[in-house]
């Protein structure tokens, strides 16, 4: 198989992580008779300081005629720390994600059983847990017009708005994910306060009803299912009972919250790949961000970064094989401690982030 990939190392920690799930990649091409074409471009802060745009032209052009996109991280605490900055890192995330169309955004949220006890949340609590958020991505309060400052700058406002197409759009991916997963789509919202929400809840039922409500799951058997929770009582219900969840379907800002929050029942967010889907391409990335005090310490953990590789892998190529032998291969270093500071006891030796490229890309 012939295939080229964007890559977009991003800020950060971004080029070294990016660097080690390239590595796996040519391992397994090498390994599977692949051939894959890396095609690199610029995103986020160092786009910014090299043409003024956080998102270019070029880089667009690359990632349209990419088969996929594997991405690194946004972010530069310069630009954080500036609150007169009017061009930020990550203005060019929202303006990829538009400009490509990436609507839905997949977070597999799993725990490593060998890794239990890094969470801050009870053993008998996250065991077994296995679920993946569905976040919309492209509407929202992150997209919605009006927004800004009054004039004399005493108060700011945001606009959030989505259609029946776009939530609909978003519901489809959710119901067909349930199928072969668990069976089990539960909708999050603020249905009781909000007028977005309440049109969520209205259009996905529909669809359910419609579409979905006979449909089997192939894993039960048993019909699909469809529940509802606030978004306040899911944020505490994803903490107290995670298992509860297979399918989490939401909003944006919602989907960004809950999604971060989640990382804690894993035990570090350098663990969790994400994937984002569009008509025409698709994007994997970390879902953690650029986290600049690590920058050229050679400490980030890249197993994020590689299971991203292994879900493009899947989930664009339809290389399933090769995805669980990168996922196969990222359980064995966790299960070998072979991992880097975030995950190791005080005292603990532990592997640069190149070194645990170097491991999994030597036994996938």
């Amino acid at each position: 198989m012939n295939k080229n990939i964007a890559v977009l190392p991003g800020d950060g920690i971004g080029p070294e992580i990016i660097e080690q799930a390239v590595k796996v990649l040519d391992a397994v091409a090498k390994k599977y008779n692949h051939t894959f074409t890396y095609n690199y471009a610029l995103v986020g802060g160092c786009a910014i300081d090299e043409c003024g745009d956080p998102y270019p032209e070029q880089t667009h052009s690359i990632c349209c005629n990419a088969d996929a996109v594997l991405f690194g991280s946004i972010g530069d605490p310069k630009y954080d720390n500036n609150p007169t900055a009017k061009v930020r890192p990550e203005q060019g995330l929202l303006k990829m994600r538009k400009s490509l169309g990436l609507y839905a955004n997949l977070r597999p949220i799993e725990p490593f059983d060998a890794l239990l006890d890094k969470s801050p949340l009870k053993e008998e609590r996250i065991k077994g847990a296995n679920l993946v958020i569905v976040r919309e991505l492209t509407g929202g309060l992150y997209f919605g017009e009006p927004r800004g400052r009054s004039e004399n700058g005493e108060v700011a406002f945001d606009t959030c708005v989505y259609s029946k197409k776009e939530i609909e759009r978003i519901a489809r991916k959710a119901f067909e994910l349930a199928i072969i997963r668990k069976g089990h789509v539960t909708l999050v919202d603020k249905a009781n306060v909000l007028a977005t929400s309440r049109l969520w809840r209205e259009t996905v039922t529909d669809l359910y009803n419609r579409e979905y409500k006979d449909k089997i799951c192939k894993a039960t058997g048993e019909s699909i299912k469809l529940d509802y929770m606030f978004v306040d009582n899911a944020a505490m219900q994803l903490v107290t009972a995670p298992t509860f969840f297979d399918v989490v379907l939401t909003e944006n800002l919602f989907g960004d919250i809950l999604s971060d929050q989640a990382s804690v029942i894993t035990g570090s967010i350098g663990l969790l790949p994400s994937a984002s889907i569009g008509d025409k391409v698709a994007l994997y990335e970390p879902i953690h961000g650029s986290f600049p005090q690590a920058k050229g310490k050679n400490i980030a953990n890249p197993i994020a970064t590689i299971l991203s590789a292994a879900m493009l892998l899947e989930t664009s190529f339809g290389l399933t094989e090769e995805a669980n032998a990168i996922r196969k291969a990222c359980i064995n270093a966790v299960e070998n401690k072979k991992y880097t500071p975030d995950l190791a006891n005080p005292g603990q030796s532990c592997l640069t982030t190149q070194q645990v490229g170097d491991y999994i890309a030597g036994i996938v």
